[in-house]
């Protein structure tokens, strides 16, 4: 099953999509997550009914999650993307936070900060938290936790990045999280959404083409280890890292402008696009 978010009179509302047309279905993903309610079955009554339909080309998207609980995203993730970067496989998950206000939906503009020309553009698996996970999840049950994926722009401003040796500063520009359009839900993929081609392109070239079955960490392991450190709950998001072909690591470098499209498309899942444009 599929679900996206859109805005109405300005505020986020769920829907479950049916191909071309979606239907209305509640306020918010994570409330709906929080309270334990069974969106699979909400969905498919939605569909059933005689509930108005939305036009999916017609709707204005929000982040898929608005406001997670916590967004955890992963860098080095990819072996191929660790050694454009001079490193090799690390020991550990590089783990670091996005906020909410970087986070936009699609067809959203990207947004090309003053104070920097080094915008980089990074495709990702979204994984989003369905149930709340216990402390110390084996491997092997962690899964059963994921409510489904989506797909993921971890736009960075790799000047301000590479600024300090944590990398929140440079993740975190408000307007350069691209979540969405839509969610699949766990059941319609392979476990851990494994074997799927991940694209990013650059207005229309290929940039990145990749496989998530090349992660380092695959979301099993990943919500093990966080289970660990802390708690994951419902409508958190687990950002999975990006393949090699970021623009630093190209000779010359390539970075994202003004009048610009980035898309991130991850097969059987969707595809997110949108525009850069400078920071007013």
């Amino acid at each position: 099953m599929r679900f996206t978010t859109y805005l109405h009179n300005g505020q986020p509302r769920l829907a479950v999509v049916d191909g071309d047309t979606a239907v209305d279905l509640a306020a918010d993903l994570r409330a709906e997550l929080e309270a334990g309610h069974d969106l699979a079955a909400m969905g498919r009554a939605a569909l059933q009914s005689d509930a108005p339909r939305l036009a999916v080309k017609d709707l204005a998207f929000a982040p898929l999650l608005p406001e997670p609980g916590k967004t955890i995203c992963l860098g080095l993730n990819y072996f191929d993307h660790a050694k454009e970067g001079g490193r090799e496989k690390p020991e550990y998950p590089w783990f670091f936070y996005r906020g909410k206000s970087s986070l936009i939906g699609h067809a959203q503009p990207g947004l090309l900060p003053r104070v920097s020309t080094k915008f980089d553009y990074e495709a990702e698996l979204a994984v989003v938290i369905g149930r709340k996970v216990p402390r110390h999840v084996p491997q092997d049950e962690a899964l059963q936790y994921v409510f489904g994926y989506s797909c993921f722009n971890d736009m960075s401003v790799r000047d301000f990045q590479k600024r300090t040796p944590q990398w929140t500063i440079g993740k975190n520009f408000d307007g350069t999280g691209g979540f969405g359009p839509v969610l699949v839900t766990a059941d319609e993929l392979a476990p851990g959404a494994t074997g799927l081609r991940i694209q990013s392109r650059l207005n229309g070239q290929v940039m990145q083409d990749a496989n998530t079955s090349d992660m380092i960490w695959g979301v099993a392991e990943t919500i093990h280890l966080l289970s660990q450190c802390l708690t994951l709950e419902p409508g958190d998001a687990i950002i999975m890292g990006t393949p090699a072909g970021v623009g630093q690591a190209r000779t010359p470098a390539v970075w994202m402008k003004a009048g610009d499209t980035i898309e991130i498309e991850i097969e059987k899942i969707g595809l997110l696009s949108n525009p850069i444009v400078a920071e007013a």
